[in-house]
């Protein structure tokens, strides 16, 4: 992956958390005004998504960095390619 590429994916994923930032401070005050326990619940569904939408762009750019970038050892680009997998099936 060039340096512009990850640069703008890095870039992506920053802006994604920093809003999902925002979304847990909105819970945060949710919670001290008292809100609905169903509103605080779908709030937090929407951080869970957040989060494990980062997760994924982030295993992504690894595994399509080890495609494009290959180890020169072998079986070291088969151990990171499982644990991108594992990384995948974990979630």
């Amino acid at each position: 992956m060039n340096t512009d590429t990850k640069q703008a994916e890095q870039k992506k994923i920053i802006h994604r958390l920093r809003r999902t930032e925002g979304q847990i401070r909105g819970v945060q005050k949710m919670i001290d005004e008292d809100k609905e326990c169903i509103d605080i619940i779908t709030q937090l569904s929407a951080v869970r998504s957040s989060i494990d939408r980062v997760m994924g762009m982030i295993v992504a750019d690894n595994l399509k960095d080890c495609f494009e970038n290959p180890q020169t050892d072998a079986l070291d680009q088969a151990g990171k390619i499982d644990q991108a997998i594992a990384m995948i099936i974990k979630k």
